[in-house]
């Protein structure tokens, strides 16, 4: 079939609006009608190539925090049938990998890097006569259409919105599990979270729901910071150095139980300023992604030992997709999860350009990609 995507053919360069070429799902695939896609920073480092050799190469279509309705599948799917109503875990979940087997889908093993399909390494989306990867998770959301790994697809109650359904496929989970799984906040436990875009922002939500006494949001962005308070931050600062100066005011000078960090792009420097504000038994999270070039941050290892502090890295939140994903949509239905204060701006396929660079201005907290037929 002919459909509409989004391909980014060069690195540094916009990304083209293309009809392409797809062909039908093979043995464990699905063909979907994307209903709407966020735009998350992630798809960014396709773009800058400072993940090179973690995500693919151009030809690429971009986007893998979406949502849609299953138009096919392939011999040997069980999970969904034709017009049921999945939104994509962009890391995808086999149940029998070691990893999944002992509860850590997040890591599952199909997690390649190729762009391809991840059944057989070949490719279902075509243009100008190329085979074209798919960005992170191999999904390709930035599409009219796409194929999709069975074991990509959480099938969703189709009542829900699914506009506001495909951020968890990404950006909320991943930070409201930071929060809550991977830093393990406590009733009463102070949380510092760095940089509220959709991961930060879904961070704040989760350490608040977690009974977090004090959230203390830390962005440039004055939208942001305010933003951040009505998620459930009950401070903000504009700098980690800001913050820092707050630690005798806002904590008592004990520091930060819990320090997570969800900034655009890691970076040593800030992460080692990061670990200043942990308190004692602190844990600091990352989980925004550092470019593949840094390979060391400076932090005192000394303290590591003398006060007990605990550096824990953070992928999809440590959540389980088939778990998660319905249950954050159960908690958005009863009022207890912000999704609509979530997305800042809507847009078109078409749109996608002007939704980075909204991105990259600060105006967003997640734009979202939606799709007419």
């Amino acid at each position: 079939m002919k459909t509409k995507a989004a391909v980014l053919w060069e690195r540094n360069t916009p990304w083209v609006i293309e009809e392409i070429e797809l062909d039908p799902p093979k043995a464990g695939e699905v063909l979907v009608k994307m209903v709407a896609s966020g735009m998350c920073h992630s798809d960014e480092h396709i773009v800058t190539g400072d993940l090179a050799g973690v995500t693919p190469e151009p030809p690429v279509i971009g986007g893998h925090e979406g949502a849609g309705i299953v138009l096919e599948v392939g011999p040997g799917v069980y999970s969904v049938a034709p017009g049921d109503h999945v939104v994509f875990a962009f890391v995808p979940a086999c149940g029998r990998c070691p990893s999944c087997s002992s509860g850590h889908s997040n890591l599952c093993d199909l997690n390649g890097i190729s762009g391809y399909q991840i059944s057989d390494g070949t490719s279902r989306h075509h243009a100008k006569g190329q085979d074209l990867r798919l960005a992170v998770g191999g999904l390709g959301t930035f599409s009219h259409h796409t194929v999709v790994n069975e074991a990509s697809c959480v099938k969703i109650n189709p009542e829900w919105p699914l506009d506001k359904a495909c951020l968890l496929g990404c950006g909320v989970v991943t930070g409201w599990g930071s929060a809550v799984y991977a830093a393990d906040v406590q009733p009463g436990d102070m949380v510092a979270v760095v940089g509220i875009g959709g991961i930060g922002a879904s961070a704040v939500q989760g350490a608040k729901l977690a009974g977090a006494s004090v959230v203390t949001a830390i962005d440039p962005i004055e939208f942001k910071r305010e933003k951040a308070m009505d998620f459930g931050a009950t401070h903000t600062a504009s700098s980690i150095e800001e913050a820092l100066g707050q630690l005798e005011a806002v904590t008592w000078n004990r520091g930060y139980d819990k320090v997570i960090m969800t900034m655009g792009v890691g970076s040593s420097e800030a992460l080692g300023q990061a670990f200043w504000l942990g308190a004692k038994r602190s844990k600091i999270v990352v989980t925004n992604i550092h470019p593949t070039s840094e390979q060391s941050i400076a932090i005192p290892a000394s303290l590591l030992t003398l006060l007990e502090k605990s550096l824990v890295g953070s992928i999809f939140g440590s959540g389980n997709p088939r778990h998660d994903i319905p249950k954050l949509m159960e908690l958005y239905t009863r009022g207890q999860l912000d999704l609509d204060g979530m997305v800042t701006t809507t847009y078109p396929l078409e749109g996608i350009n002007q939704g980075y660079a909204d991105m990259y201005a600060g105006k967003n907290i997640r734009g979202v990609l939606i799709y007419e037929h």
